[in-house]
């Protein structure tokens, strides 16, 4: 079992040098101790050869510490202490007797905030600023290594872990880059992370069971100072591609430019699905094409009066989202953000590149329908219909025109059901109308399966359960690369699973790993719930005092976080100090844990019988005394 940063503050302080002061750790004791990163290849031996391993103190220069040894002497762990306080704050890892890996505590409070591969392993070195697990930013990266870390982020569809790898303002300023090519750069940067998210949700090359097999580019080119306002010689790579593998199935995807910061290779976008003209004639870079001056469509004082015009605009933009998020009071809220979407407006005025006009006008439909439906925006509906109207008229059925309008659509609907005035049935009536009129006039488009999913949930709590899964089959139909496939399909088995077994496993909050079948013989409560959820810490009361009731017989209450932050967990159950076993993976709502199941509101619950199979997916709290009482006889 790997234990986690938590439970090694404790443990640890038993792993010091010399072994006459302290209790010497037993083999089994230092091979449970596992990296902190996923997917490290290191060497782990099984049962038999365990029994042939040694540990032995040590003293590998400046350091002491503890060191792992094989049945045929190569090292397999090294626990060193290196500044002396007799405690580890260096876990290393090793593969053919090779160290591959190692977690480090720089500032020596118990806990790892770095994580470096060597060697074999590689040459990445990551930094954890809070010490949460996940890698906040990188102090060494190769190219290679990026590319298999994008892949990472779209197989697990990790934001953040792809917004890290791209070129930030501070790496600009850094590089030396000023003038058209800098503007043009933040334009692209500034939709970096709205990009990902959107190719993510529609692409189909990677799933969850899709590896990283290969890198794909020519070599690396110098772009010389002075050249489109490069004041320092760049190193970058043009037309990146990454290949995968899926069941035996291989794919590529477009990575596009990256370029050096140091010792850190960065992406300037989001990645593409690899078109076949790309693949096999390059395609021109960002960096290696034509001049800026030397191209036609940039010539003459109109467009060197745009691109300033341009510059002059972001910069303003900036400006205006710094003091959006300083903000305290709704007026000045609404008073900025009335002003940021005028500012997005001129961009998109002043942008003839289309790519990157279809990008601001989706911001600016993301600014309008967030701003109405947390009421920081006073108006924004009719210029939200007119640009949805206009598209659909322009570019009927295309990905712009479906993000506009269905970003109308649920702003238009949250604005109706906050009217205190409003016929909720009516209003439900129509949203689900919009909704299969959405999906028959934009079938492929990102937000279809989101409207499909929409519209199951609907008809589930209508108690309308076979046309709740013919919408879920639709989704796993037509999206089946997509993270709403998962969920769709855990949907469709949630409400199948009266009288039969369900899986469920994963890893406790304090580092034990949990398998639902080992509970057989016992009856079980499934809890999905989360800090945020009032009703979830309503029914937490009655399921203390029906352990309490009813422990004895055999009744296991398991309670599911599905909370996006590990830190307000923690917090709520170091003060509620719940008695029964909690899991939890991060990602909230859209966790494996959640998916898995296809939960969608909480709380969502399981009651299992003895022989392991579900008795109820919808039983209330309320109702499990009298339920328990015929089941524990």
């Amino acid at each position: 079992m790997k234990m986690n940063s938590i439970s090694r503050v404790f443990v640890l302080s038993l792993l010091v040098f010399p072994a006459s002061v302290f209790a010497a750790p037993t083999v089994e004791q230092a091979l449970q101790f596992g990296p902190i990163q996923a997917d490290i290849q290191y060497e782990i031996p099984d049962s038999d050869q365990i029994k042939e391993c040694s540990i032995k103190p040590e003293k590998i220069g400046e350091s002491t510490g503890w060191v792992v040894y094989g049945s045929a002497r190569q090292k397999l762990r090294q626990f060193l202490d290196t500044n002396g306080d007799k405690k580890v704050d260096v876990w290393a890892y090793y593969q053919n007797g090779v160290e591959v890996y190692r977690d480090i505590d720089a500032d020596f409070n118990g806990k790892a905030d770095q994580y470096r591969w060597l060697s074999t392993g590689g040459s990445r070195w990551g930094l954890d600023t809070d010490e949460d697990g996940k890698i906040d930013s990188w102090q060494m990266i190769s190219a290679e290594e990026v590319s298999s870390e994008i892949v990472a982020a779209i197989r697990t569809n990790d934001s953040d872990r792809f917004q890290i790898l791209v070129l930030n303002e501070a790496d600009i300023s850094a590089l030396g880059l000023q003038g058209d090519k800098a503007v043009e750069l933040k334009t692209k940067l500034a939709m970096s992370k709205e990009d990902f998210g959107a190719w993510v949700r529609s692409q189909k090359v990677i799933s969850a069971k899709s590896k990283w097999v290969h890198f794909g580019a020519t070599r690396p080119g110098v772009v010389p100072a002075g050249t489109d306002g490069a004041t320092k010689d760049l190193v970058v790579y043009e037309n990146v591609a990454s290949v995968v593998e899926t069941e035996g199935e291989h794919g590529q995807i477009d990575i596009g430019t990256l370029v050096r910061v140091g010792d850190v290779w960065k992406v300037i976008s989001a990645p593409k699905s690899m078109s076949i003209a790309s693949s096999s004639t390059g395609g021109e870079g960002f960096f290696f094409q034509a001049s800026f001056s030397a191209r036609p469509d940039a010539a003459g004082p109109m467009a060197s009066f745009a691109d300033t015009k341009t510059q002059l605009l972001l910069t303003e933009l900036e400006a205006l989202d710094v003091k959006l998020a300083e903000a305290a009071s709704l007026d000045q809220r609404k008073k900025l953000n009335a002003t940021r979407i005028e500012l997005i407006e001129k961009l998109i005025a002043a942008t003839s590149d289309a790519e990157s006009k279809g990008n601001w006008v989706r911001q600016m439909a993301d600014a309008i329908s967030a701003g109405v439906q947390t009421g920081e925006l006073d108006s924004g509906m009719g210029k939200l219909k007119q640009l949805a109207d206009g598209l659909e008229k322009s570019v009927p059925g295309s990905d712009t025109a479906g993000y506009v309008k269905f970003r109308y659509m649920t702003a238009e609907y949250t604005t109706k059901l906050q009217d205190s005035e409003a016929d909720f049935p009516k209003v439900q009536d129509a949203w689900l109308v919009s909704l299969k009129k959405f999906v028959t006039d934009y079938p492929k488009t990102d937000d279809a399966a989101e409207a499909i999913l929409q519209l199951a949930i609907a008809h589930e709590f209508a108690g309308e359960e076979t046309e709740a899964k013919k919408w879920y089959t639709k989704i796993q139909d037509n999206f089946s690369q997509t993270p709403l496939a998962i969920k769709a399909e855990g949907a469709i088995r949630r409400l199948g699973s009266v009288g039969k077994a369900i899986s469920i496993k994963g890893e406790t909050t304090n580092g034990k790993q949990f398998d639902l079948a080992a509970y057989k013989g016992r009856v079980v409560f499934i809890h999905y719930w989360a800090t945020w959820c009032e009703p979830c810490k309503q029914d937490m009361l009655v399921i203390r005092q029906l352990q309490a009731k009813y422990g004895a017989r055999g009744f296991h209450p398991i309670g599911i976080s599905l909370d996006s932050s590990r830190q307000e967990l923690d917090a709520f159950l170091s003060t509620s100090r719940l008695s029964w076993p909690q899991l939890y993976e991060e990602g909230g709502l859209d966790s494996r844990l959640a998916s898995e199941q296809g939960v969608l509101t909480l709380p969502t619950v399981y009651l299992i019988g003895k022989d392991g199979k579900v008795i109820s997916r919808s039983i209330h709290v309320s109702q499990l005394d009298a339920e328990l009482s015929k089941l524990l006889k």
